[in-house]
């Protein structure tokens, strides 16, 4: 398909701005008389004319180009990616660089001119062949100030912490202002959310202690302690945090929670943020939500086949509820939301009802439990039964009613995914009688239980081989010949920040209900007898998804204990 000419694309950009109601037919004339005369892009005319804002322009030129559009206000700076591009090319061309991907080779370049084939071919010669240039659409006035902006200021963490202790606060400056980079502690903040995203952290946490303040990242499932700061930038870093998610700065005395949401290295990410009053001051932990990973297609989750499949013919069900258990950050959310991604089409109306929506999905209808106005999960379920639904997604299953209305939605010919917190899928059905659910209600009507952890791989750059010992060998299930199986143990290198580990998979076991499965719980049969029904079935415990996954080379028998109990392996 050959890209459009400037002609082509006057009639479409001005077409798409009558449609929407942004312009009018007169206003539109107007720009395209001055256009004429000053041959100038008719964007910037209509800007200049104040028809429309350099915003809406963007995104209007986004989805006529089909190219990526960027807001550069919440954009963080990335270091690689201007060092790459110097501040007067960036002048010159009225370009930013926005990030640099080093894996993939890819720069991306907010332009005014996206179709400006010769800035393009320049900035090509200038950073190396090699590298991919990726343009995003961008108003001029906002590349002009982001440059203004992102060159000539200290952006790393070191670089920043020393310029503050060389300097003074300015408290005033940390609110949004027109020069507020020129103020240390601005960039602070954004240099240590830029840092945890690019190591991949889910949890940022800001921890006051009596002398220090601590700052300690939650990666691949661990908290891991990156730094501490004098305790004299704590109250400025609050305010700066506080302001950005829009929370109180003046009330520091009860918990408040907000929701933030910035560019980093290109792409969007979310931060949840809580605030927790303690002894020494305000505690603020900001929970990563990184869209690029949040949601995950079926296929890529790392899974054995052999679960895979179970899944799949889970999902192939039409009606039914279908559980997933674990403890909180087991990974549960990111499992329901492949799942509805694997079955999405426009054949299928789904919804959910989320405390709070965490990811964004097209095509799915996603609410937000609402104390305030009195939406909680029964009487979400109970609004979107009337809302013909064909599958619904209840966040958590916590009391008697929210089970009663999912019970209900499954027994009536819709397909219901929900999350239950239990140790293992087995023991779902104690915890839901113990809920109030009836074995009557429960018989024909779970389609299958999910229950998951998150372990963490080894690093594939450092990982050592090693024998196993005689208790090693019982636990991996090779008593016999267990000289011939070597299992991976983990070291360290820079590559993985000498952790040893890198990434995390999901352990899973899923019990898929049959109809011998079905008597038993009508029955209440105690656990031993469901276990032995499900294992006559071929269903495999965390514990053996866990054991394999050693036996594979893909984690250590360390980190497997550290997540789940193998002790019972050893009786």
């Amino acid at each position: 398909m050959n890209a459009p000419t400037a002609i082509d694309l006057k009639e479409m950009l001005g077409q798409q701005l009558i449609e929407k109601g942004l312009v009018t037919i007169d206003q539109l004339d107007i720009a395209l008389t001055e256009q004429k005369k000053n041959d100038r892009l008719l964007g910037e005319v209509l800007v200049g004319l104040g028809f429309v804002s350099e915003s809406i322009m963007r995104d209007v030129l986004s989805q006529v180009l089909g190219i990526a559009s960027v807001d550069l206000s919440k954009v963080i700076p990335d270091m690689v990616a201007l060092d790459l591009i110097e501040k007067e090319i960036a002048e010159r061309y009225i370009i930013v660089p926005v990030s640099f991907d080093d894996e993939e080779q890819r720069l991306k370049i907010a332009m005014k001119n996206v179709s400006d084939l010769m800035v393009l071919d320049r900035v090509h010669a200038l950073v190396g062949r090699k590298i991919e240039l990726e343009p995003m659409v961008a108003g001029e006035g906002e590349i002009k100030k982001a440059i203004d902006q992102f060159y000539g200021y200290e952006l790393s963490v070191d670089g920043i912490l020393h310029e503050i202790e060389t300097g003074e606060i300015d408290y005033r400056s940390l609110d949004a202002t027109e020069d507020e980079y020129s103020q240390p502690l601005v960039r602070l903040v954004d240099a240590i959310l830029a840092d945890a995203v690019k190591r991949e952290a889910s949890d940022i946490h800001f921890e006051p202690e009596e002398g220090f303040l601590r700052l300690r990242y939650r990666v691949d499932g661990v908290l891991r302690q990156i730094r501490s700061l004098h305790k004299d930038y704590w109250s400025a870093i609050v305010v700066r945090l506080k302001v950005m998610c829009l929370m109180n700065i003046a009330e520091t005395r009860i918990p408040q929670d907000g929701r933030l949401s910035l560019q980093v290295q290109g792409h969007r990410v979310d931060f949840r943020v809580s605030a927790q009053p303690t002894t020494h001051g305000e505690n603020i932990v900001l929970r990563v939500l990184d869209r690029a990973k949040g949601i995950v297609p079926m296929d890529d989750l790392g899974i054995h086949e052999d679960t895979l499949n179970e899944l799949k013919m889970m999902m192939a069900r039409p009606e039914g509820i279908i559980l997933v258990t674990g403890p909180t950050g087991s990974g549960k959310t990111t499992t329901l939301y492949s799942l509805l991604n694997y079955v999405k089409s426009e054949q299928v109306n789904i919804m959910t009802l989320e405390d709070p929506v965490e990811y964004p999905m097209d095509m799915i209808r996603q609410t937000s439990v609402n104390e305030v106005a009195r939406m909680d999960f029964a009487n979400g379920i109970r609004s979107m039964m009337r809302q013909d639904p064909d599958i619904i997604l209840v966040g958590e299953i916590r009391d008697e009613d929210t089970a009663d209305m999912a019970f209900r939605a499954a027994m009536t010919g819709h397909q219901v995914l929900s999350t239950l917190h239990t140790n293992s899928a087995i023991g779902t059905f104690p915890r839901l009688l113990d809920i109030g659910v009836l074995p009557d209600i429960m018989t024909g009507n779970i389609i299958g239980v999910i229950s998951q952890r998150l372990i963490r791989l080894l690093c594939p750059h450092c990982k050592q081989k090693s024998d196993p010992d005689e208790i090693e060998s019982k636990l991996l299930g090779l008593e016999v010949e267990a000289s011939k199986h070597s299992i991976y143990e983990a070291k360290g290198c820079e590559k993985c920040e000498n952790t040893g580990y890198r990434g995390r998979v999901a352990i899973i076991e899923a019990l898929r209900i049959n109809n011998e499965l079905d008597e038993q719980i009508a029955k209440r049969a105690t656990l031993g007898e469901l276990k032995a029904t499900a294992k006559s079935t071929g269903y495999m415990t965390l514990a053996d998804d866990a054991i394999r996954c050693v036996l594979e080379g893909k984690t250590s028998l360390t980190e497997v204990s550290r997540v789940i109990d193998l002790t019972q392996r050893l009786m």
